[in-house]
């Protein structure tokens, strides 16, 4: 009796395996981390401007350094783009095959390059509403350590090895899918407390012409992957810059919000994910 049981209760779940196998939709992309993106986010060679873009606003959606898309297409600085306009947002073929090794120098002196500016003449209206939520305390935070560390290279990895928190605090907004929802999460502590970069990368935007951010920080993890840090009181860091996780970055402020807080973004392709899919588990 005992064997008849047993041999049915495993034709039965014999049969609910074959069944879930063909009735589960095919799994996500597995991107990061063995963490899925189920949407694969901007896929497009080109971008049609629409009426109050700017090309920050435009490397913010499509998920790019806006000063790749401004070499793609030619554009100087003050970046003036119009509605209508077809901007290419990944490199050319021809830059692709461009050899990587530096040019022969000839004796002249570069032009000198001015980083961390803040363009306070073309902001976006790209503002996101928060909802409110519990209080959690944030907790595993990894310390900074205080300077920003140089890095070698000058390519992005396949993926982010490494997520940590980018400031300790009580999460007060979480991620909203809603269109007109949070894109991303809010954490609220005195002026003045650390923000670190959540993952190593490249500075690849520092200053508030996207309206809503206020003082804005976006990093750039891989060729696909950026985080952003807004609201800031003061910026640690300059455009171009690598960091590395856990590096100081900034300190929390109110720039463009009502209140204290750090709001943080995670987006592949310029889409918006959940943070909380990538940072580190909380622990009580």
């Amino acid at each position: 009796m005992q064997y008849a049981t047993s041999r049915a209760l495993t034709v039965l779940i014999c049969c609910l395996a074959v069944f879930s196998c063909g009735s589960t939709p095919p799994a996500p992309v597995v991107v990061l981390n063995s963490q899925p993106v189920e949407d694969k986010g901007f896929q497009g060679d080109t971008y049609t401007v629409k009426k109050g873009d700017t090309l920050y606003a435009v490397a913010w959606y499509t998920g790019n350094d806006y000063r790749d898309i401004a070499r793609y297409n030619n554009l100087r600085p003050p970046y003036n783009i119009f509605p209508g306009q077809s901007l290419r947002v990944t490199a050319p073929e021809v830059a692709k095959r461009e050899p990587t090794s530096p040019p022969k120098t000839t004796g002249q002196t570069s032009p000198k390059v001015y980083t961390n500016t803040v363009d306070r003449t073309n902001e976006q209206a790209y503002g996101e509403s928060e909802k409110n939520v519990n209080r959690q305390p944030l907790k595993g935070v990894k310390k900074p350590s205080g300077s920003v560390k140089k890095r070698t290279t000058n390519s992005f990895p396949d993926k982010v090895n490494q997520w940590v928190w980018p400031a300790k605090g009580k999460l007060i907004a979480t991620f909203s899918r809603d269109e007109s929802g949070n894109k991303g999460i809010d954490i609220q502590s005195a002026r003045g407390t650390d923000i670190v970069a959540a993952a190593d990368g490249k500075v690849v935007y520092s200053g508030n012409a996207l309206r809503g951010y206020g003082n804005l920080i976006i990093i750039k993890h891989t060729d696909t992957f950026l985080s952003a840090y807004a609201h800031n009181d003061t910026i640690k860091v300059k455009e171009q810059q690598w960091v590395s996780a856990g590096d100081l970055i900034a300190t929390m402020g109110n720039s463009g919000t009502d209140s204290v807080k750090l709001h943080f973004e995670v987006r592949y392709r310029g889409k918006s994910l959940d943070p909380l899919r990538y940072l580190p588990t909380q622990r009580p």
